[in-house]
């Protein structure tokens, strides 16, 4: 029975039923403490066994589970004597209240029997015997392939209740207790059951059945009726008692609804959709559907298998109340096919009495009344050899499969409900002229193979209609568990095709798209599975070459074809799958790119006078560490959800540590210098604008600088015009460029944003163009995009504005960027300074595929990422008002805290030396965290006061990784607030 219940954090996706919840029962909560051994459970029940549920268990050779329940629940269902030892005494089954007294406890409760059963290894190679033993090899293929008439066996009162302690021998024998008694006593088949059962005796007397009481568990039994089926599906009686971590309740659970459709709250809907003007009354259950059109279900009904598509008629199709309607794909061996038929009954009738009871109804209404309205005759439902006592609704043929000239089905089952009228007799007509069945002979024909695809192509169906929807609409959910069971199921290339539509059709939304080619590249991961190889990695085949090329210029529709194209090549063998997915992922990258394209609206440069040939421009900035909120900074996260930073630039070492220098050459050429601790490390020079292309490999040497004059406009690539005459037209020379960075390599500092925005502040002015620091900021976030390092704009906020800030964006394009000055007061930042230490790690920030993984679970809307990312933005904002209010022991809680969520989001970052060093601190410390994502470089530490700081500064030296001392591998360096930020000077 589908449950209307879905995991809470699922690997795969899929339908849980009773047998799902029993086998995790069994599997994860009981079978942990029973060692070897074989489980028996029925299906016909739902068992709760909550997750602090303690499960007594001590070792045993059989066990009985057994939860508390009332006797006047019990007395339909079968209930456990226990004995003074918390053994199986005896085993009553459907006795009366004053029967069960024996068996209360001091509660009032007594232990019913849930059908869970545990046999130890040594009593279960016993139950394996009996295949090759006569006569209870006729309980088996062995025995029937002999020739021996079959026997069947009761689990309970034939396997269990000679391990019994209130069995014996004469009575077990007898079958006085057995439900298999074989009728007259005389018969050969009661001789083969008491010969049976002796064996029975002897094999199984000498064991005792434990009783495991689980107090908290709940136990619910599934009867065939529907007024029970409907009460587990829209009111469970142990939903509250299941674990809330594992599973969610709902009353709208893997379904899909348009708008306009109008689902009442008290109503159950399960693996459906629902599409057009669909309404659904109080209390009723639609599982297994697809209803599209202009209809109305009523309350209280039970709707299963309902397949309606576009009924669309000025008068909507209206269900009577109350009622239910089932659909069947039944195989007629006649014909060699499979039909689609529809059957209803009321949902109050008893499908099991005579119709000449007065007690009997069809569709809630006598008999009589029923076929008055319709016309019908008793000779129309059942034959004349059928006694009156079996003329049931089970076996009246009352349901059309097949008619000469016309369809048949929906109009008739309305019909029968009263919900049609037949005013000129025709639907009669074509009723009595119809090949009609029962719903007994309809059940006995049901295609179980057919079935089963129909509510897989169903759930599939629901899983496409979700995610156009989630994508589209740019919902927090995600997909990955559905793509997982799609690849196992057969069903990826169906969701493939889902993706390629709406990223096809998503023209104008370049967030959509980039996300919509992300999740194409999760299915292929899926694909690949564990086979395929690392997923972080190149995309730069050349196979994917044209349509990348579409993509950046912008054809849609034919740059996604042609990537489907490319893909279909690449399908074959894990490791291609996995390939594929990086490609995929990097023409996401093409459109992140294009999303933080929109910055460029707020950079606005304004002409101003050129500076003279030969003279030194010079631009400083200071570093910055990251306080509260790094991550939601970068893209696609800053756009789609907002994001929020906190951050302190800093001094280092009493100097601005990331600096650029530009002169003017009479030289019609570019000259870039690299330096390194003072020292040349590299010099590129560009005579050619071919000379410029590789601005966007971050690799290349030169390439951010090359990125800066081609991002801020400087140097137009498509121009017509060669790279020297738009240097001599425009500003009648060349230029001369020098950068550095006095910080490691891997610093975690930002160092390299910083350096970009110091590049782009003092170019421009070289340039004779002049920009506010705010469109810096967003040009830089752009030139890292343009350069495929991605990074967010935290950095250059902290570089280029100096101080104490808070960097704030909404989840909206086109990415504005604000910088808030916290304006913290002169002595909470002189606190600050005497208590900040800096730490270098020795080792480089492990940042290589980091970045990658983090924008990859955030396209797979991870509940965990999304959830830290709505952390991180408060954390921001509640330690920008500590730093507000001077409150720097608050400020050291956002430290700690903010470097758990950055753990959550790159796991790993916190490596053996990084732990160690912390723990080493922890004693002296208000707060904690790594620059930057983590992993290596920076460690910045506030201390609790200014005497404690010296004592960080003197430990840190002396704490071993290892058993070695650190020494110089870890450094402290001098660190203070830069109050001035970017700082641009030219030479006298």
């Amino acid at each position: 029975m589908v449950l209307p219940v879905s995991y809470t954090n699922p690997e795969y996706d899929g339908l849980i039923t009773n047998v799902d919840l029993l086998i995790k029962n069994i599997s994860e909560k009981l079978a942990v403490k029973s060692g070897p051994g074989l489980w028996v459970s029925s299906t016909d029940m739902i068992l709760s066994i909550p997750d602090n549920a303690e499960v007594p268990w001590k070792p045993c050779d059989a066990c009985a589970i057994t939860v508390p329940s009332t006797p006047k629940y019990c007395k339909d269902h079968g209930v456990y004597k226990i004995d003074k030892d918390g053994n199986v005494g005896d085993i009553l089954f459907q006795k009366d209240i004053g029967s069960l007294e024996c068996c209360e406890r001091p509660d009032g409760k007594v232990p019913v029997v849930p059908s869970v059963v545990y046999f130890s290894s040594a009593v279960a190679g016993k139950l394996l015997s009996f295949y090759m033993k006569p006569p209870l090899d006729a309980c088996t293929y062995m025995g029937l392939d002999s020739g021996e008439p079959p026997i069947q066996l009761s689990l309970f009162f034939d396997v269990m209740l000679p391990m019994t302690t209130e069995a014996t021998e004469v009575e077990f024998v007898s079958g006085q207790k057995s439900r298999n008694q074989g009728g007259d006593k005389n018969c050969e088949i009661e001789k083969l059951m008491r010969s049976a059962r002796s064996l029975l005796w002897k094999e199984l007397s000498s064991t005792n059945i434990y009783t495991c009481m689980i107090e908290e568990g709940s136990f619910h039994y599934l009867t065939n009726t529907v007024l029970n089926h409907k009460y587990q599906i829209t009111a469970c009686p142990l939903s509250d008692n299941f674990p809330k971590n594992e599973l969610t309740w709902s009353t709208f659970t893997h379904s899909y609804k348009q708008a306009g459709v109008k689902v009442d709250e008290e109503s159950s809907v399960v693996n459906s959709v629902l599409l057009g003007d669909v309404e659904v009354g109080k209390k009723s259950v639609v599982c297994g559907c697809h209803i599209s059109g202009r209809v109305v279900i009523q309350s209280d009904s039970f709707i299963s298998g309902l397949k309606i598509e576009h009924y669309q008629t000025k008068k909507a199709m209206k269900f009577a109340d109350a009622v239910v309607v089932q659909g069947y794909n039944i195989y007629i061996k006649s014909l060699g096919m499979t039909k689609y038929v529809l059957t209803t009954h009321g949902r109050f009738d008893l499908i099991q009495l005579p119709m000449w009871r007065s007690t009997s109804n069809f569709c809630n209404s006598p008999w009589i009344v029923m076929m008055n309205r319709t016309g019908m005759i008793k000779e129309d439902l059942w034959s004349s050899d059928i006694d009156n006592d079996s003329q049931l609704i089970m076996t009246a043929k009352l349901f059309p499969v097949f008619h000469a000239t016309e369809q048949v089905g929906l109009k008739e089952i309305l019909w029968l409900q009263g919900q049609t009228e037949d005013k000129d007799g025709s639907i009669l007509k074509r009723w009595r002229s119809s090949w009609r069945l029962s719903l007994q002979e309809i059940l006995d024909l049901v295609n179980i193979e057919e079935e089963f695809h129909w509510k897989r192509q169903l759930f599939y169906d629901v899983c496409q209609r979700n995610i156009e929807d989630g994508l589209k609409e740019k919902k927090n959910i995600g997909f990955r568990s559905i793509y997982t069971s799609a690849v196992i199921d057969g069903f990826a290339d169906d969701i493939l095709k889902t993706l390629d539509e709406v990223a096809a059709n998503s023209e104008g939304e370049p967030g959509v798209t980039a996300r919509t080619l992300a999740n194409i590249a999760d299915v292929l991961g899926c694909m690949g599975g564990a086979q395929g190889g690392l997923r972080s990695g190149p995309a730069a085949n050349k196979s994917w070459a044209k349509a990348f090329h579409l993509l950046e210029i912008g054809d849609l529709k034919n740059g996604i074809a042609a990537l489907a194209k490319e893909r279909s090549r690449w399908l074959s063998r894990p490791d291609l799958c996995i390939r594929a997915a990086r490609h995929y992922e990097g023409a996401a990258s093409i459109f992140i790119r294009h999303a933080v394209k929109t910055v460029k609206e707020f950079f606005k440069p304004e002409p101003s006078e050129l500076p003279p040939l030969g003279k030194w421009l010079t631009a400083e900035c200071p570093a910055r560490i990251d306080v509260s909120g790094g991550w939601s900074d970068t893209p696609p996260i800053t756009y789609e959800h907002g994001g929020a930073v906190t951050m302190v630039a800093l001094l280092v070492n009493g100097k601005k540590p990331v600096g650029a220098r530009v002169k003017r050459i009479p030289e019609l050429k570019l000259v870039f210098v690299i330096i390194n601790n003072g020292v040349e490390s590299s010099r590129v020079v560009c005579e050619e604008l071919h000379d410029l292309e590789d601005y966007n490999q971050p690799y290349a040497s030169g390439a951010l600088l090359k990125a800066t004059f081609i991002c801020g406009g400087i140097i137009d690539l498509e121009s017509s015009q060669s790279l020297s005459e738009q240097l001599q037209t425009n500003y009648g020379g060349g230029f001369e460029i020098q950068s550095w960075s006095n910080l490691p390599l891997g610093s975690g500092m930002g160092t390299s944003s910083i350096l970009s925005a110091a590049l782009i502040g003092v170019i421009l002015r070289a340039a004779g163009k002049s920009c506010d620091r705010m469109g810096i900021i967003h040009l830089e976030l752009y030139v890292e995009q343009m350069m495929t390092t991605g990074g967010g704009w935290q950095d250059q906020v902290g570089g280029i504005c100096g101080g104490i800030h808070i960097g704030l964006s909404e989840g909206k394009l086109p990415v504005s960027i604000q910088a808030v000055d916290l304006k913290v007061s002169e002595e909470t930042v002189k606190a600050f300074n005497e208590r900040i230490v800096l730490i270098y790690t020795g080792k480089t920030r492990l940042a290589r595929n980091l970045l990658q993984d983090v924008v990859r679970n955030w396209y797979a809307r991870n509940p965990l990422i999304v959830e830290t990312e709505d952390n991180l933005v408060a954390l921001a904002q509640e330690c920008s008002h500590a730093f507000i209010d001077g409150d720097l022991k608050k400020v050291g809680s956002c430290l700690d805290r903010y470097w758990q969520m950055k753990k959550i989001m790159a796991p790993g970052c916190e490596t053996q030396i990084i732990t160690t060093l912390m723990e080493a601190v922890r004693p002296f410390a208000l707060g904690i965290c790594m620059a930057g994502a983590g992993g290596g470089g920076f460690m910045y530490v506030l201390a609790q006061d200014p005497l404690k700081r010296d004592v960080i500064k003197q430990l840190i030296p002396t704490v071993k990784i290892s058993g070695q001392e650190m020494g110089s591998e870890a450094v402290v360096y001098e660190a203070c607030v830069d109050m001035e930020g970017l700082k641009i000077t030219i030479e006298k």
